[in-house]
């Protein structure tokens, strides 16, 4: 499977489980062993990707656009959230972001060093560098969400 492919499906995994498999099922219409199959690795699967219309309606219940946050990084695009994606009524300052930054990557660091100890990453270890990087992708959009608020 090509690097992208398996980049996507990875992508995909985390969409579908980001939402909770009964929910997906629900959501797209799509059986459990379908969902599956398309972020499976295995050669059989190597070209079941999951349709744009089932990425749009899971990723409308995510807390994450995992899949197109995944499609604009191989093509070097950043995404922002909108304002109507955002908590309301919540009022955070830079500070707390400042904050949630450091400890987001103190957690990444924390999983890189339990990982690393062995000197290998196992593919485990790099599923859960991979949430935890994507957590702290996440805080980094609030915080840049937060600062354009304080620019205005």
């Amino acid at each position: 499977m090509s690097v992208i492919g398996s980049y996507l499906k990875k992508h995909t995994e985390a969409l579908v489980k980001d939402v909770g498999i009964e929910a997906a099922c629900r959501l797209s219409g799509k059986s459990k062993a379908t969902l599956g199959r398309y972020y499976s690795g295995h050669d059989e699967h190597a070209d079941r990707f999951m349709p744009v219309d089932t990425v749009a309606e899971l990723e409308k219940a995510a807390s994450y656009p995992h899949v197109t946050s995944a499609l604009a990084e191989l093509k070097g695009i950043h995404l922002s959230l909108t304002e109507s994606l955002r908590n309301t009524g919540e009022k955070v300052s830079v500070n707390s972001d400042v904050i949630a930054l450091s400890q987001r990557f103190a957690m990444l660091m924390a999983e890189y060093q339990t990982s690393i100890e062995d000197g290998t990453i196992s593919v485990n270890e790099a599923k859960r560098l991979l949430r935890e990087t994507t957590q702290l992708q996440q805080v980094l959009i609030e915080m840049k969400l937060h600062l354009e608020e304080e620019a205005r």
